[in-house]
Order: structure tokens, then C-alpha cells, then sequence
């Protein structure tokens, strides 16, 4: 059975509908620039980001296993299936000679452009991700016969972790965020004190120093609660994602663009992943971000206004000429 997963109509799509315009608007005006320009249709963005690693050079093929379908179909079928070579992946690679400037346009996927109330976004950077992935054992045991101080409850202590990972995002006020989205019990029964949680740990911000203090106060907090529980927890690294900061050049250019079209604008990062953080590693990185309608993405009912979709796109030419 293929499983669906709904998304919204303006994540990645504006971007590639815009940068056709802007190439569109070009040819037709009969201007030519300093620069050849290409408009770049990536795939994966949510899974392994493979066509933008694979352009920025970053992209491990040692091990293509991982690279599935939800369905569970290999990269490798589905590339053959439409003529392509998962072979010839490396030739995609590019260089810092070969490219002098990478510009995006995307909805900004949260709420932030609506609080304050401006109608472009000047992206500072893509704040780092690092995942890890969390087990919690003890002993599983019979709710009503096992009394409270000999217990070995790891849903207690995972409760406990849930509320360390919360504040160590809160404390220092930041810009940092912290989650937990994904826990599972074991055995998960009514009257058995569980034996098993299974959890992850999200990290974000733009700054690796502060994600690595969040990381070293929740292992300072771990070795408390595993001591209080007497349970165990094993915190490993997932999944890891380093920041990359927008191009100095770009942000102040794309300020000045917004200036002249009388747009209000503010400076400010991305907390989602973007290809621009992978071709940000070899190249000149800029963004630019119009609102998202009550900061709603990942969702059918994501929506940017077609007024506010001709604003960026706007910039994004300006920005480019």
C-alpha cells in the first residue's frame, strides 16, 4: 500500500516556479548578464537532501542502502526507471569556480514574518540540526506489587529527560530550539511498569557552541536522572546537519532590493533544513522568505498570498540583477 504524506503547495514549489520566472522575465526583456544563470530543481529535501549534496561535493556513496522510497524501493530502481544512473552521481559535482552565487525563494514556514509584521525575510543563516537518538532501559515490572522506591520506571525518567530537553532550549533565553518528537514504550500494558522508551532529541541554532552546551547539559542531567531512576539511558548521535551562514553580500543586497521596492523586511534564520545550506558550503548563499499564513507548512492548508508570492519574487529578481 503506498503511503501519502500531505504537504503544502508552496514549500520548494515556489521557489522553482519563481526562479523560471525570473529566467523567463530576463529572456524576454532581451537582457543579458555578467553570469550565466540556472534555475535548479532539487529532489529529496526532506529525506537525504541527495541532489544538493551531491552538487556541493558532500554526498557519501558508500553506503547508498539507506536511499529508500517510503514504499521501501531503492534509489537506485527509481532512477533506472526514468533513465537515470545512481553511478553517475558524482558528475553532478560542482565547484566554488563554477559558481559565483546560489539565491532561493521560500516560504518561510513558521510565524515569525507575520509577528513582526514585514513582508520579506533576509536570511542570516540555516541553523544546524543534530539528532540523537535516546534509549531508556530499566525493569519491567508488576504495577500494583512492585512498590514505588523499588522501582526501575523508565517513563518516569523519561518524563524527567522530556522536561530537561525543554530546559535546556529555555535557559539561556535564545534562539535555540529543543524537541522531542518521537517516543515509544515498551511493553506498553496497563498494569506493567514499562521496561523500554525509545525517544529523539532535536537540536537547532545557528551557532555550534550553543548547541554543544545544550548537548553537555543534557548529559549532565541524564547522569542525574539515571541516578534518581535507577534506570539507564543511552544517548547516541543520529543524525547531524552543520549551520551555514548567508553570504554577508547577499543579506545587506537583498535589504537594499527590499528598500527600493518599499518592502518591509527583516533579518533572520532559518530554523528548517534547505538545499541552500549544502551548496552554501562551496558558494555565496542568499535567501529569501515571504510569509507563511499563520505560520503553517507541512500541511494542506499551507498558503502564501499570490500578492505576497509576487513580492519575493520581485526581489529575487532585483537580488539577482
Amino acid at each position: 500500500m503506498t503511503r501519502y504524506l500531505p504537504g503544502g503547495r508552496y514549500d520548494g514549489a515556489l521557489g522553482v516556479l519563481a526562479g523560471i520566472e525570473v529566467v523567463a522575465t530576463l529572456h524576454q526583456a532581451g537582457q543579458r548578464l555578467n553570469h550565466p544563470i540556472e534555475v535548479i530543481v532539487f529532489t529529496d529535501e526532506e529525506g537525504e537532501m541527495i541532489g544538493s549534496k551531491a552538487m556541493a561535493g558532500t554526498l557519501h556513496l558508500d553506503n547508498p542502502e539507506p536511499f529508500r522510497r517510503l514504499d521501501g524501493t531503492a534509489i537506485q530502481t527509481c532512477l533506472q526507471r526514468i533513465g537515470g544512473d545512481w553511478d553517475a552521481l558524482p558528475t553532478a559535482q560542482r565547484t566554488a569556480q563554477d559558481l559565483a552565487a546560489y539565491l532561493e525563494l521560500h516560504v518561510e514556514q513558521g510565524g515569525v514574518l507575520e509577528s513582526v509584521q514585514c513582508q520579506i525575510g533576509v536570511v542570516q543563516g540555516i541553523v544546524s540540526l543534530h539528532r540523537y537518538q535516546v534509549v531508556i532501559t530499566g525493569r519491567p515490572n508488576h504495577a500494583g506489587t512492585t512498590p514505588m522506591p523499588l522501582r526501575q520506571d523508565v517513563l518516569y525518567a523519561a518524563s524527567l529527560l522530556v522536561a530537561a530537553v525543554h530546559d535546556v532550549a529555555t535557559n539561556p533565553p535564545g534562539d535555540q530550539v529543543a524537541t522531542v518528537g518521537y517516543l515509544t514504550v515498551q511493553p506498553n500494558a496497563a498494569n506493567i511498569v514499562l521496561g523500554r522508551v525509545d525517544l529523539t532529541i532535536d537540536l537547532h541554532d545557528l551557532s555550534l557552541e550553543v548547541i554543544n552546551r545544550m548537548v553537555n547539559h543534557l548529559q549532565q542531567r541524564i547522569q542525574a536522572i539515571t541516578s534518581a531512576t535507577h534506570t539507564k539511558i543511552q544517548m547516541q548521535p543520529q543524525y547531524a546537519v552543520d549551520p551555514t551562514l548567508a553570504s554577508a553580500t547577499l543579506q545587506t543586497t537583498i535589504a537594499a532590493v527590499c528598500d527600493s521596492l518599499q518592502l518591509s523586511h527583516y533579518s533572520m534564520s532559518s530554523r528548517a533544513i534547505h538545499d541552500a545550506q549544502e551548496i552554501g558550503r562551496i558558494t555565496p548563499m542568499g535567501m529569501i522568505f515571504v510569509p507563511s499564513q499563520a505560520g503553517v507548512s507541512h500541511a494542506e492548508d499551507e498558503y502564501t498570498s499570490p500578492e505576497q508570492c509576487s513580492q519575493g519574487a520581485n526581489v529575487l529578481l532585483n537580488t539577482l540583477l
